[in-house]
């Protein structure tokens, strides 16, 4: 299995634990949760089910009765002998009871409910159930491991990982599933046979990320350019519908939240909260630090305190790189058949791709940060832009790294197809950089120049001036 081996062996560690546990695996959708859970106990499920898509086929909205016959059906599948089908889930749980006693043989029985919010429809005091069937039973029997995942983070957030009721301190381990980093989705390509250089393989970052449903439908006999079109831009793309589902698969309030996320793509930098809420006047204070923490839950945002504010207020900043690529270049526009390929040397794809690759930076700042041999730094990522008045000149910092031992690297991130060159205009524009950032700081630090970049630093007169080079290589590590 690529990637995910702390989070298999965690699991093969409760596995082998002497007491029932409670298992939260959650992530963003298609990020490879119910992957991960049955790749680690395939052919060891003493009972397996999956909750019904809250939509059916025809569009309809599945009902209690449904869940609870498909829940039956699973029961029948682990081993049920044929009865009267539930009409509740305290009925339905306690049949699974009752499988799980005719089961046991004294060792370990895993339980794995996937899609656990789907299950639980209006009215249906699914809840209440569940937490009698694992407070009530499972714990007392003292060797059942349920594990539940789901896609509706918010539901999982508010309902298990937050819940104040039965399940209050209940939950044993939570497990978050992120996307893949670099090399994750290079050990993916290699080994599913797809060539791509590690060019390539950042670029597909910048357009899908490291979710791994998306990088399943990559076919190895065409080049990256031809790819993107099939999944995202020529007719039927592979991803169609994608982008709506997103939200109402994942999210209480799908409506609102899609709408959060278009409003932070306006900006590069990001919102305050008191902005966002500003913008979104009608949802509550109470709802929009739901629907931010579930963003941030699921990979789709990241938080940060501006550099030089004194306020010190959050930030939150769009970071998945697919609704980034999707809002960029697919919402509102006309069907473009091929148009990756039509555009693959375009100026607007060169700079969407200085772009995209700053928001690749971010996404790997443990590895920037091990590149630094600062892992074991306390330190702070952040980002600024200083407006130019009439008694000051203005700059922008893509990434700033405030350090605990008294060092500030400033970072340039440029993606280029060859080594990065710097001429005397540039040099200049550094020097002004630094000069503005050393009125900020603290005269006991001081300040270094990083230049991120793919193929490293031209030597020349002015290369001095970057005391640091991180390169694409390093952000494979």
């Amino acid at each position: 299995m690529i990637g995910r081996i702390k989070e298999q062996e965690e699991l093969n560690r409760i596995y082998e634990r002497k007491q029932s546990d409670l298992v939260v695996i959650y992530g963003r959708r298609r990020v490879g949760k119910t992957f991960l859970v049955n790749n680690t106990f395939r052919g060891m499920y003493a009972f397996h089910h999956t909750g019904l898509s809250p939509v059916n086929e025809k569009g309809e909205s599945v009902t209690l009765k449904d869940q609870l016959e498909s829940f039956y059906l699973s029961l029948q599948m682990y081993g049920m002998k044929k009865s009267a089908r539930p009409s509740s889930w305290l009925e339905a749980f306690f049949m699974l009871k009752k499988l799980l006693t005719e089961k046991d043989d004294g060792s370990k029985q895993v339980v794995f409910i996937d899609e656990l919010p789907w299950m639980d429809t209006k009215r249906s005091r699914f809840i209440s159930a569940f937490e009698e069937f694992y407070n009530g039973w499972c714990n007392e029997r003292g060797n059942i491991m349920l594990i539940v995942c789901g896609s509706a983070n918010s539901w999982i957030q508010n309902k298990l990982i937050n819940n104040r009721g039965g399940l209050y301190n209940r939950i044993t381990h939570k497990i978050k599933l992120s996307p893949f980093t670099l090399r994750e989705c290079e050990e993916y390509f290699l080994s599913q046979n797809i060539q791509f250089s590690r060019y390539d393989i950042a670029q597909s970052y910048m357009v899908f990320g490291g979710v791994p449903f998306y990088l399943g439908y990559m076919d190895g006999r065409l080049r990256l350019a031809q790819n993107i079109d099939r999944i995202l831009f020529n007719e039927n793309p592979m991803l169609k519908g994608e982008y709506e589902n997103l939200f109402t698969s994942a999210f209480d309030k799908p409506t609102k939240t899609r709408e959060i996320v278009e409003f932070l793509f306006e900006k590069s930098i990001g919102y305050t909260r008191s902005e966002i809420a500003e913008k979104f006047k009608d949802i509550s204070g109470s709802e929009l630090n739901k629907i931010l923490s579930a963003l941030e839950e699921s990979d789709f945002l990241i938080k940060y305190i501006p550099f030089a504010d004194g306020k010190r207020e959050e930030k939150y900043r769009l970071s998945d790189s697919y609704c980034l690529t999707y809002l960029h270049f697919i919402k509102g526009q006309k069907k473009r058949e091929n148009f990756w390929q039509s555009n693959v040397n375009s100026s607007s794809l060169n700079i969407w791709r200085g772009l995209a690759f700053e928001n690749v930076c971010y996404l790997h700042y443990p590895q920037i940060k091990k590149s630094l041999e600062i892992s074991g730094v306390e330190s702070s990522m952040s980002m600024w832009i200083k407006e130019k008045t009439d008694d000051s000149e203005g700059t922008q910092i893509d990434l700033l790294i405030d350090r605990a031992d008294n060092v500030v690297n400033l970072c340039e991130l440029k993606f280029y197809s060859g080594e990065f060159s710097v001429d005397y205009n540039y040099e200049e524009k550094m020097r002004t950089r630094d000069r503005l950032v050393m009125e900020k700081i603290s005269r006991k630090k001081v300040v270094r120049n990083t230049l991120v970049t793919t193929y490293g630093l031209k030597k020349n007169t002015y290369s001095d001036i970057f005391t640091n080079v991180i390169t694409l290589e390093d952000l494979f590590v």
